[in-house]
């Protein structure tokens, strides 16, 4: 599904309208009998049901007004509080709203404190509230007033219906600048925007809608359009069943480069889940002093012992070794628990710019990469990297709050600047590609916030790899997947989730995803 910037979705219904000639008011109207609908089917009967709709002085309080006459029409109680002067309304919404003045619903202009003072009493004996204030004219940081009207919404404990986008959050970054509508729902139009997805906006969404208003199909299937979120119908389009007549060399062969002392749990999941996704077989290649301890902690994965420079750390003396393991595999991880010696970080860069098969960088391998991004343009494939916030912020020379705070757009740079594949992990995990064409996760949740998940994301991406997905494929499927056993996990609770069972659930994932197919 596509997903639109806020700029995107006016330029789509400017088309509508210029282009198509579907006037405006048409279109508002028929977001507003959507929104009406919902609330029918939310509330049932409307006959005799308070309802409260608060309108900002824009188009989103004309969708309001058409709300409010859909729901007057059902044999709702309606009041509509007008945040503003009347005399501010102008276009489709100012002939909105005189069509529910002409029809008697009860309208109140909410301007000094005495009608401040109305609007809690309403607010009290209501049943719902619709929050028609901004919609995604919203930028910045809320007014005075608006903040006021908004954290009386959030205390009323009242059923929420926000129209287009929760008062209070970007519709572009999700970021809040003080306060926002804490809605129960929200009907969006047309296409889901970034800032519904993307937290901390996410949480004020509650169950999203997605409305059709009558937008030519072609303009909302716009390829020019770059973001995308990812869903199992995606999915399921690029994991195809295995075939009777495999075997293990036919399944893929993962190469991991991982671990260092104290950190041989990374290397372990990673190279586990490359298994669990399906890959024939998998090699990890550790440091020497760690291979028996390695051997015995994966049963089912080979291990190879490689050179090190200092115990449990790899030098460049492994580095003709790690290459022809490299040229028996059919990609090769890299980074997971590597540790930060100064001759292992020479040799990540090394392997980068020289190792003739796909690569997925993750972690300590990250790390080498400070101040060398420009080593990515030298590879020999289009590279997957897996950072986390902080790994990118270090990349990219800001705080980890700051990349946060525009994940697509600091992640589509980063992509398209180091022609390379970049997995933002986190909640709602963003892939972006050298094209600039960008996918936001929908599986996963709150437990996977645990060590060791991020390496067997690492491990899952390089095992679809393996098995002759693209990279492209893998980092998607990979992504999915990944969330979506951890989803599977989660039905039995998302406190004490651990890595290794996200990885026990991919079988399960990945057979449910094959089942839609």
């Amino acid at each position: 599904m596509k997903v639109v910037t806020v700029a995107e979705m006016k330029d789509i219904e400017r088309a509508a309208i210029e282009e198509y000639g579907i006037p405006g008011i048409v279109l508002m109207e028929n977001a507003g009998v959507e929104v009406a609908g919902q609330i029918e089917s939310i509330l049932g009967n409307l006959h005799n049901k308070k309802i409260s709709v608060f309108a900002g002085t824009g188009n989103n309080g004309g969708d309001g007004y058409v709300v409010a006459r859909h729901l007057h029409n059902q044999g709702a109680k309606v009041k509509v509080f007008l945040i503003g002067s009347k005399t501010a309304v102008v276009g489709d919404a100012l002939t909105n709203l005189q069509i529910i003045t002409n029809m008697g619903i009860d309208i109140l202009e909410v301007i000094n404190q005495h009608d401040w003072d109305k609007v809690k009493i309403a607010m009290t004996f209501t049943d719902c509230l619709v929050d028609a204030l901004l919609g995604t004219g919203f930028t910045g940081k809320l007014r005075d007033h608006m903040v006021q009207v908004v954290e009386c919404m959030n205390k009323m404990n009242k059923v929420i219906i926000a129209v287009d986008v929760p008062t209070g959050v970007d519709g572009d970054t999700g970021q809040i600048q003080s306060v926002a509508v804490k809605a129960n729902y929200t009907i969006t139009f047309a296409l889901p925007k970034q800032g519904l997805l993307l937290y901390p906006g996410a949480l004020y969404v509650g169950e999203l809608y997605v409305a059709d208003i009558g937008v030519p199909r072609l303009l909302v299937q716009n390829i020019a359009i770059q973001q995308n979120l990812i869903t199992s119908g995606d999915v399921t389009n690029m994991l195809g069943k295995r075939q009777p007549d495999a075997h293990k060399g036919s399944c893929g062969k993962v190469f991991v480069v991982a671990g260092s002392r104290g950190l041989t749990g990374a290397a372990a999941l990673s190279a586990s889940a490359a298994m669990r996704s399906g890959a024939g077989t998998v090699n990890l290649g550790i440091a020497e002093s760690l291979h028996d301890i390695m051997e015995m902690k994966v049963t089912e994965v080979m291990t190879s012992p490689l050179a090190e420079v200092s115990p449990g750390a790899l030098g460049e003396e492994s580095f003709s070794e790690l290459q022809r393991l490299s040229l028996h595999s059919d990609v090769v991880v890299i980074g997971p628990g590597l540790g930060r010696h100064e001759e292992t970080m020479s040799l990540v860069r090394r392997v980068i710019t020289t190792i003739e098969r796909p690569l997925v960088i993750d972690a300590d391998a990250l790390y080498a990469l400070i101040d060398h991004t420009s080593l990515l343009t030298e590879a020999k494939s289009v590279p997957i990297l897996t950072p986390h916030p902080g790994e990118m912020a270090r990349l990219v020379g800001l705080t980890a709050e700051e990349v946060n705070q525009d994940r697509i757009y600091i992640t589509r740079q980063a992509a398209i600047e180091w022609g390379s594949i970049i997995i933002l992990k986190g909640a709602r995990t963003v892939v972006a590609f050298p094209d600039g064409e960008v996918y936001i996760n929908s599986s996963g949740n709150a437990g996977m916030a645990t060590g060791g998940a991020g390496d067997v994301l690492t491990g899952i991406i390089a095992g679809f790899v393996g098995q002759g997905l693209s990279s492209h494929e893998a980092a998607l499927a990979g992504v999915y997947i990944h969330g979506l056993a951890g989803d599977i996990v989660a039905r039995n609770g998302m406190i004490g989730m651990i890595a290794s069972d996200i990885i026990k659930a991919l079988p399960a994932a990945i057979f449910g995803i094959q089942e839609n197919d």
